[in-house]
């Protein structure tokens, strides 16, 4: 569905799209029921993300807030993006993926798209993929973020940090413990740099998918079409000028259609 949805999305109003979305899904399933829902707020409210809201058992939180992010006028996150991302999420999750390496997938994304952290970690903490312990320590990360840098809040929290200093009593260990050797490794390795290089070597460890990038339009391709459609109503201005000096007027007879034609227009 999202994979569909993140094709088409900016060729067809997203209206028409899950209506042809619900009759391409599988009838033996209730997915066109929450599709019909999804369709019946976009026309009465102008949102997806408030239906989205209301079906837990559908979308988690940060599947909402992702589809929420994009529907904000002021932002530069679009919704074809919000569907990729939506995409790779759900495939993750039907591969059973892990709690660290969906936590990585998740924050790179709000990092890449620079997403509201505040409103994306709460949403984050929501997921039911993570427990108790993950919910408590991504709420933590909430408010520690700016202050200190990621890669040093996954150093204290895994295995090389205790490796590294010799802890060997219980009571001196960090709580929780959420991440391995290997990613602690990774992350003292990037202190102090730029979180492009953190994420890059998390994900060829950590096989999560890669974060979509939102594709970059070239000016020229708009801006050429533009300058030879203004040459071409100078051109004909410069035409009608010329023809004003040398007679006494513009045969406006040129421009009589014929009959089922209409005249040219040369409007701005």
């Amino acid at each position: 569905m999202y994979k569909a949805m993140s094709e088409r999305v900016q060729s067809e109003p997203l209206q028409e799209l899950l209506v042809q979305i619900r009759e391409e899904v599988l009838a033996t399933t209730k997915l066109p029921m929450a599709i019909d829902y999804l369709l019946a707020e976009i026309r009465h409210v102008g949102t997806m993300a408030t239906a989205m809201t209301k079906m837990h058992h559908y979308f988690v939180p940060y599947q909402t807030f992702l589809v929420k992010q994009a529907e904000e006028d002021h932002g530069q996150f679009d919704m074809c993006t919000a569907f990729q991302l939506l995409h790779f999420d759900a495939k993750f999750r039907s591969e059973n993926a892990e709690s660290p390496a969906m936590f990585f997938f998740q924050f790179e994304a709000l990092c890449r798209h620079r997403l509201d952290y505040d409103f994306g970690l709460t949403a984050m903490s929501a997921d039911p993929l993570f427990d108790d312990e993950w919910s408590h320590w991504i709420l933590k990360v909430r408010h520690q973020l700016g202050i200190l840098e990621i890669a040093d809040l996954v150093y204290v929290h895994s295995e090389h940090y205790l490796k590294k200093n010799d802890i060997r009593d219980e009571k001196d260990r960090p709580k929780p413990l959420l991440f391995s050797e290997q990613e602690g490794r990774i992350a003292l390795a990037n202190r102090k740099k730029e979180p492009h290089y953190l994420f890059l070597a998390l994900q060829r460890q950590m096989g999560y998918p890669k974060i979509p990038q939102k594709k970059q339009v070239d000016p020229l391709t708009e801006i050429v079409p533009k300058l030879q459609r203004t040459l071409e109503r100078m051109e004909v201005r410069m035409k009608l000028l010329e023809e004003e000096q040398r007679s006494k007027g513009i045969d406006i007879t040129q421009f009589y259609g014929r009959e089922g034609v209409p005249p040219p227009s040369f409007d701005e």
